[in-house]
């Protein structure tokens, strides 16, 4: 990234000896990490992938990572109209031994998609979803359902519920995420039952993957000899993995369970310290804390900068009537100063990433904290409320992207504070140790939520099965376990001693939440398996701590079923061999 910032007044002036990193190179960079197709002449398409599809286009595309971190140029793609065409490109690519991998937004740090090192010229065929699988039919009313197309994004997708008066309990920030590659990973948001609060009908505090009533994948079928489409109820024992699949299948069609929608109110605060928030149970704190906040509202998510005293509070509650102080939002992405990068946020990362700055860290934290207090004030957006969608989704493709680890622990609603205070004071206490000794790990933040688990019973349909590999499936054994603690920590890629760092923390997680009083669960599309140098490299984690959290008999029939589904591998690629076997 070699061109220079806008200035806040609009000009192209570059900062004084800083013309490699500034305002508009910081953003431009982020753009450029945006996906291109490219066409090709149809006689070199057509010697490179003979017999493919005649009323399927392929074309050249590179891939890249929300952050960059795993990418590949030249790789040969497509967009098919309809489910059926999906089926005729899956049976050439097996026929020709290529690999084909779903793609929608590309949002996610995690190799599940293509791994590091996948060439230009690889047999590996990108099916692009986004594009034309994105239908939308509202199925039934009472109780509601919606059948969607895979490729479909989260932000279209509940902008059509909400024009019909329907919405769901909670949703990842992102909009831009496909709704494909959010089941694929057990996409949440944040939300418990707030103190007295009732589940309502159509609703679920787990993941995406709970509110599925069926989908339609591709699948091997033996007696015909090559893949079809079938669709596979949520009472079918199959059915159970493929809700997250990990992109180890192809799914192009669900119907979901979705209720009435709510207005949800979002408050935000950054005058609780911490050492308040995420004080340890019974120490007196004066009772602003983590789980005294889920009691209160149920939607509960902090924000804390590294190196910062005060986290970004956000509080939710469901509100029919616009509460007083409550600003009404009629659309999402209400925060601006943190989906556009502001010049201060820029030019600092500008010198930590260009100069090696990394000691800024600190400067970089307390910055973002400013932005964040000054912002929620200037913009009005401390105390917003509106329709759920307008006030769940707030990350746009212009945010600041980092890197980030990420895990659930689970455990019941009692332990959750334990669970905040104790991660949080390790995580604090190996910051200051690594800062001491002139290493600055982390330059993001710590993000804190909490959700229910994935009750099969939610979706209001007899008979349904739990997801066999969503982190947010029930424990047996443990009934107690009610609730998950999401835990990511995020800094810029390539920050040197990351790895090492979040590996210290993994370890912390998995053998203090080793299935005793809690259980630790990796989140898929971020970063886990650390080494010293690399995530999703520890084949002790990789080939044995994240099976085991599921137990050998769930692990082994995921497994089991997506191998007879797909037994020729070709939804495969060389990290979800290792992962899944």
């Amino acid at each position: 990234m070699t061109d220079h910032l806008a200035r806040s007044d609009g000009s192209d002036t570059p900062e004084d000896g800083d013309s490699a990193w500034t305002r508009r190179g910081f953003l431009l960079g982020a753009a450029s990490l945006a996906l291109v197709a490219i066409a090709v002449d149809p006689a070199v398409a057509a010697g490179e992938l003979p017999d493919f599809p005649a009323d399927v286009t392929p074309y050249r595309s590179g891939y890249r990572n929300w952050v960059g971190e795993i990418t590949a140029d030249g790789l040969w793609a497509c967009a098919p109209a309809d489910p059926g065409q999906v089926v005729d490109v899956v049976n050439w690519a097996w026929r020709h031994g290529w690999t084909v991998r779903a793609r929608g937004s590309a949002h996610g740090w995690s190799p599940l998609t293509i791994t590091t090192g996948t060439e230009s010229g690889a047999p590996v065929l990108l099916i692009d979803t986004a594009p034309r699988l994105t239908g939308l039919v509202l199925e039934s009313t009472g109780p509601a359902a919606v059948r969607a197309g895979t490729g479909v994004t989260l932000e279209a997708l509940l902008t059509y519920l909400e024009e019909r008066g329907l919405g769901v309990t909670a949703a990842p920030a992102p909009g831009d995420l496909t709704l494909g590659g959010a089941l694929a990973v057990d996409a949440h948001g944040t939300a418990v039952p707030a103190a007295g609060e009732t589940r309502l009908p159509g609703h679920t505090y787990g993941s995406l993957s709970n509110r599925v009533l069926s989908l339609t994948a591709v699948v091997w079928d033996e007696g015909s000899g090559a893949y079809v489409l079938r669709t596979f109820e949520r009472d079918e024992a199959d059915c159970a993995a493929l809700l997250t699949h990990l992109g180890r299948s192809l799914v192009v069609e669900v119907v979901l369970r979705v209720g009435a929608n709510s207005n949800l109110r979002c408050v935000s605060r950054t005058d609780i310290a911490a050492a308040e928030l995420f004080a340890a149970p019974g120490s007196g704190s004066g009772g602003r804390t983590f789980a005294s906040c889920l009691d209160e509202a149920g939607r509960v998510e902090t924000i804390w900068f590294a190196f910062t005293e005060f986290p970004w509070l956000k509080v939710w509650s469901v509100a029919p009537t616009r509460p007083l102080t409550s600003r009404r939002v009629s659309s999402p992405y209400n925060y601006p100063f943190s989906d556009n990068v502001p010049t201060v946020v820029a030019d600092l990362v500008g010198r930590i990433l260009s100069d090696g700055a990394w000691y800024l860290a600190p400067v970089l934290g307390n910055a973002q904290l400013d932005v964040a207090a000054l912002g929620l004030v200037t913009t009005l957006s401390a105390d917003i409320w509106g329709p759920s969608k307008n006030t769940l989704l707030y990350v746009r493709p212009t945010t600041l992207r980092v890197t980030a680890n990420g895990y659930a622990v689970l455990t019941s609603r009692a332990q959750v504070q334990r669970v905040v205070s104790e991660f949080t004071a390790f995580y604090r206490e190996r910051l200051a140790a690594y800062a001491a000794s002139g290493r600055f790990p982390v330059n993001g933040t710590v993000e804190i939520r909490a959700t229910g688990l994935d009750r099969p019973g939610d979706a209001d349909s007899a008979g349904a099965h739990a997801p066999l590999l969503s982190a947010l499936r029930p424990v047996d054994g443990h009934p107690e376990w009610d609730t998950a603690v999401w835990l990511n920590v995020l800094t810029l890629p390539g920050t040197p001693y990351a790895e090492a760092f979040f590996r210290e923390l993994e370890q912390f997680l998995l053998t203090t939440y080793d299935g005793g009083h809690a259980l630790t669960r990796v989140e898929w599309s971020k970063g886990w398996g650390y080494t010293d140098t690399a995530g999703w490299s520890d084949e002790e984690v990789v080939g044995a701590a994240v099976p085991a959290s599921y137990g050998d008999a769930v692990w082994q029939e995921a497994v089991g079923t997506l191998d007879r589904l797909d037994p020729h591998g070709v939804f495969g690629n060389a990290f979800l061999d290792r992962l899944l076997r």
